[in-house]
């Protein structure tokens, strides 16, 4: 199956390359250098790496991550023992919407690290791996602003995003909302929870990281299943 979007990738082990010669952090310059696959890697052998980031709002350039998920796993296993989950020290204030939302509190953050303690663990972990989020614009556009805050740089790296794969799957229709309620077609739900029970997977609690990022590998497991041959080169799928 083929690239829907028109907004074409970049030539992600080019930049990389790149980056990893110009990047000033040492931090940084390691997670690049350690490289990326080439787009025409097929999936079934692809280092997949669910990401999910918990914050205190919508804005990446005015709140803050609160909690971080890690899962590795393939089309085949999910390596729950190698997963990683930190609650960081936002750089704002907590909002009751917030804390209604994800359920991390005053005081769970009062003595949790900065996420400057914990970058390199993180970098690490995501070196050479392609990242796996559902909604790309909140994991890596919160990612990239913490970085440059912290460090003066942004961060860049590929990834699949499990709800851009269900946007391609149920492309919305151009007929108004009155009239699909007319005719009894409702649009079709894209979040994680609702994209989850067409594949017939179970519920989890939402808006935890760790749990999240599960939840986040386990559909992307069944897209594939269900969507694409294991052989799909990961370069029809990342942005």
């Amino acid at each position: 199956m083929r690239r829907h979007s028109t907004d074409a990738p970049p030539d992600w082990p080019a930049l990389f390359a790149r980056l990893g010669q110009t990047a000033r952090d040492p931090r940084l310059a390691r997670f690049y250098q350690a490289g990326t696959v080439s787009p025409d890697t097929p999936l079934d052998q692809a280092p997949l790496l669910a990401l999910d980031v918990e914050t205190t709002g919508l804005d990446s350039r005015r709140d803050s991550i609160v909690s971080l998920g890690l899962v590795p796993f393939d089309l085949r296993r999910i390596r729950c023992r190698d997963a990683r989950y930190w609650v960081v020290k936002p750089a704002g204030e907590l909002s009751s919407q917030s804390v209604t939302f994800h359920h991390i509190t005053h005081s769970d953050i009062s003595d949790a690290p900065g996420l400057d303690t914990v970058l390199e663990q993180l970098l690490t972990a995501m070196a050479g791996k392609i990242m796996v989020v559902h909604y790309r614009p909140i994991e890596r556009g919160f990612l990239d602003q913490a970085m440059r805050h912290l460090l003066g740089e942004g961060l860049h790296f590929p990834v699949i995003d499990t709800m851009q794969l269900e946007a391609r799957l149920h492309p919305r229709k151009r007929q108004a909302g009155w009239l699909r309620q007319l005719l009894g077609k409702p649009s079709v739900s894209i979040r994680l929870a609702d994209s989850r029970l067409r594949y017939g997977l179970p519920l989890y609690q939402a808006h935890h990281a760790l749990t999240d990022a599960l939840a986040t590998a386990e559909l992307l497991q069944a897209q594939t299943a269900t969507h694409y041959p294991p052989n799909t080169a990961v370069g029809d799928l990342w942005n």
